[in-house]
């Protein structure tokens, strides 16, 4: 047998280089440095990986001309670029939207329309769709201010009381206006990070708040709109996933109305928080949302240690249970915006400084280690290995092919034998490289 290897290392100006990996029978003894992989012990299923379509993605998007606009479509979306297959929408505007809007100024909604989207966010979005279906999950920022306690889109409030049932018949709207373009919208998360008092859109929700509107309000109002739209809590860091989804999550109503939890990944690694989760509720979804790196200006050393960061946490957040990966936006101009807080960070593609073209950052290469390989439907599969210093995950596709990434994030390289069912094979993991097998 022979298998596939891909590998990227930066420092020998390697991009998922591919080369061929000979195999020897495993009835050799081979004790020392050794990896196992075990096929036939399976845990999460994979739903997919992939990015956001901000207003800001949007308009960077529209400085492309049309045969750029194509190639950036191949580079996320096709087999040969990162195969994303899932990804998230702002409902309304956030920071990353070129200033703040809201669909309805008013209390009965009469004026509802999504006619920003259609400016930027939604062209990019169908120009993708119309090559590739994607799973889609939508979060609000804020609601509209009207609906607020504090009467602002920005800076914390809530949503007062009396709007509970308004705010849900405005996000089932939404999901209607989505489907009058043709896009459905598979998931919907509450709140974006709804503990936290930001600078730009934001809304604060307790657990019991977020709970209650999540079952009492927004699951009801889809049941009679016959929307379909599936409900996830929390969006928010992973240092209180398990926490929070065990206040969420106690009543057998609760459990009815909310199919999963998501979480972001700016507070560390907390991977011991999402296997918590994953173990206390097995059948509900846990998807990573969002996350990036600040702004790097493209420091060779920096893109290193940012792309180590990409693949250290995806591949904690696969061995802990997540369904799903979705980094934060797809593109974005040349200073890390536009945002209209200033709010800038790194997306894996960015602008040039003239906007005719873009490049691609090494978290793009990094993150393709997982995306291209991994497909959805497969399921994590066991391993063991001689070291903590090597970093892996293994998956067994729906066509019985099996994929293994490694990460060596030391100044040290690493021999190993990688044993899998009646073969081995013998290999080395260069210093700050990122390899990907395929069996």
């Amino acid at each position: 047998m022979k298998i596939k290897k891909y590998e990227t290392n930066f420092k020998r100006n390697l991009f998922w280089n591919e080369s061929i990996l000979n195999t020897k029978s495993y009835s050799e003894k081979v004790e020392n440095k050794v990896i196992n992989i075990y096929p036939e012990v399976s845990y999460q299923t994979i739903i997919g990986f992939g990015g956001a379509f901000t207003e800001s993605s949007g308009y960077a998007y529209s400085k492309l001309n049309n045969e750029k606009k194509g190639q950036l479509i191949n580079d996320y979306f096709s087999p040969n670029g990162l195969n994303y297959s899932i990804a998230r929408l702002p409902i309304g505007s956030s920071d990353f939207s070129l200033k703040p809007y809201s669909y309805s100024k008013k209390a009965d909604l009469s004026d509802f329309n999504i006619s920003k989207d259609k400016e930027y966010l939604l062209p990019f979005l169908q120009d993708v769709l119309h090559k590739k279906g994607l799973k889609l999950l939508a979060s609000p920022w804020s609601p509209p201010s009207f609906m607020k306690t504090t009467k602002m889109l920005t800076l914390g409030g809530k949503l007062a009381n009396k709007y509970n049932q308004t705010w849900a018949d405005y996000l089932a709207l939404y999901i209607k206006a989505y489907l009058d373009e043709g896009i459905h919208i598979d998931y919907i998360t509450v709140q974006n990070e709804p503990n936290a008092v930001q600078l730009w859109e934001s809304c604060l929700y307790s657990p019991e708040e977020e709970a209650s509107f999540a079952t009492n309000y927004l699951y009801y109002t889809f049941v009679k709109n016959n929307i379909d739209t599936k409900i996830l809590i929390w969006d928010h860091n992973k240092e209180k996933l398990f926490t929070r989804a065990l206040q969420e999550l106690q009543s057998k109503s609760n459990l009815d109305a909310i199919t999963g939890i998501a979480f972001h990944w700016y507070t560390g690694d907390h991977f011991e928080n999402i296997e918590l989760t994953h173990n206390a509720f097995p059948d509900k979804l846990l998807f990573h949302t969002e996350g990036c790196t600040g702004f790097s200006k493209f420091n060779p050393d920096e893109e290193i240690q940012n792309g180590e960061i990409y693949a250290h946490d995806i591949l904690g957040d696969l061995n802990a249970g997540i369904n799903a990966f979705l980094d934060w936006n797809l593109i974005l101009d040349h200073k890390g915006g536009p945002n209209h807080k200033r709010n800038y960070c790194n997306s894996p593609i960015m602008l040039t400084e003239d906007s005719s073209d873009y490049v691609k950052n090494l978290t793009y290469y990094y993150i393709g280690h997982f995306s291209r390989f991994i497909k959805p439907d497969s399921k994590r599969i066991a391993f063991s290995r001689y070291t903590d210093k090597i970093e892996l995950t293994s998956f067994k596709n729906a066509d019985g092919s099996i994929v293994v990434v490694l990460l060596n994030r030391s100044d040290t390289n690493y021999e190993y034998n990688l044993c899998i069912n009646d073969i081995v094979v013998h290999d080395n993991l260069d210093s700050h490289a990122i390899v990907t097998l395929l069996l």
